[in-house]
């Protein structure tokens, strides 16, 4: 599989990055021999990038993946994430190195590659997001210290909120990565805006050009771009689109709407045409996806394998 460069980090990662979330669910809800092959074929793939956080599976998911990865001796790139709650907000610091030491403790590592915060940034910093200036201030001194003591390699955000404000933390914070939502439905953060989805103001071409390495997130739009509301039974059963429509129903319509080029033969189907839509933007280094079965992590790397569709095909 491809290897990209993860930005100022230097480090390699693959361009179909392993999501061990709870949208495909396998990582939270599995049993423990489905999990270890399901690390083991991403393995096998090509794939050096695996993304959890505190949050999936209240933990699951960080010693899913860590069980799986210590029984197969491997050391690819790991990231995981924290998320600030409400009754947290008046220690950010606090919260961000318990958060940590919580999660490697489940991962049964020392130290992680990335340490990325979760919650989003916004100019008003309504609850569950904060200011530029709070993470400036308050999330980055603590992650400067961390990283300092060997938690970690890097640190990082999820790049939701205002694009003024993200800009603003992008360039003055520190961090060496960026996890922002990118699909067909919404390709906003490098292209223009579609009349039915947030304008995200470029925030992935901008944060590409601060050498800040990009994670595509929500590449399926949550699954969404399957083209059906059909969920696996390991899934989260009642999607909460990101950055795209109002409903998860709304998502699916806007995906079929892409069904001429799948009939035109530029694609076998819709999840063809999504994965190779977001591989061919050269901002991003990885394109996290999350999957329910093995099935669909080897569709997936079949569909990453045909290459980037045509330029100009959605120029009509």
């Amino acid at each position: 599989m491809e290897q990209r460069r993860l930005g100022r980090t230097g480090l390699s990662v693959s361009v179909l990055g392993y999501g061990c979330g709870a949208i495909g669910g396998l990582m939270v809800k599995g049993s423990a021999a489905e999990q270890d092959r399901a690390i083991g074929r991403a393995l096998d793939h090509g794939i050096t990038y695996f993304d959890t956080a505190a949050v999936y599976g209240d933990g699951a998911s960080e010693r899913n993946l860590g069980r799986a990865l210590r029984g197969l001796g491997a050391h690819p790139v790991v990231g995981t994430k924290l998320r600030v709650f409400a009754g947290q907000r008046s220690d950010i610091a606090g919260r961000i190195t318990s958060s940590l030491e919580e999660s490697l403790s489940r991962l049964g590592r020392d130290s992680v590659d990335i340490f990325q915060l979760h919650n989003p940034i916004t100019l008003a910093g309504a609850e569950p997001s904060f200011t530029p200036e709070q993470i400036l201030n308050e999330a980055v001194p603590a992650l400067e210290r961390l990283r300092a003591a060997g938690k970690f390699r890097f640190f990082g955000i999820t790049g939701l909120g205002d694009a003024l404000a993200l800009r603003q933390v992008l360039d003055v914070g520190g961090f060496a990565t960026a996890q922002m939502p990118y699909n067909l439905l919404n390709p906003s953060g490098i292209g223009p805006a579609r009349p039915d989805a947030p304008d995200l103001g470029g925030v992935i071409r901008h944060a590409a050009g601060a050498d800040i390495g990009v994670m595509a997130i929500r590449i399926l739009a949550g699954g969404a771009l399957s083209g059906t509301e059909a969920r696996s039974p390991l899934g989260v059963q009642n999607v909460e689109p990101i950055a795209s429509g109002e409903t998860y129903a709304q998502d699916v319509s806007a995906a079929r709407r892409f069904l001429p080029l799948v009939a035109a033969g530029h694609a076998a189907n819709l999840v063809e045409l999504a994965l190779r839509f977001v591989i061919g933007a050269p901002e991003i280094s990885t394109n996290i996806i999350g999957t329910s079965s093995l099935e669909e992590l080897d569709h997936a790397v079949a569909a990453v394998a045909k290459g980037r569709l045509p330029d100009g095909l959605f120029l009509a």
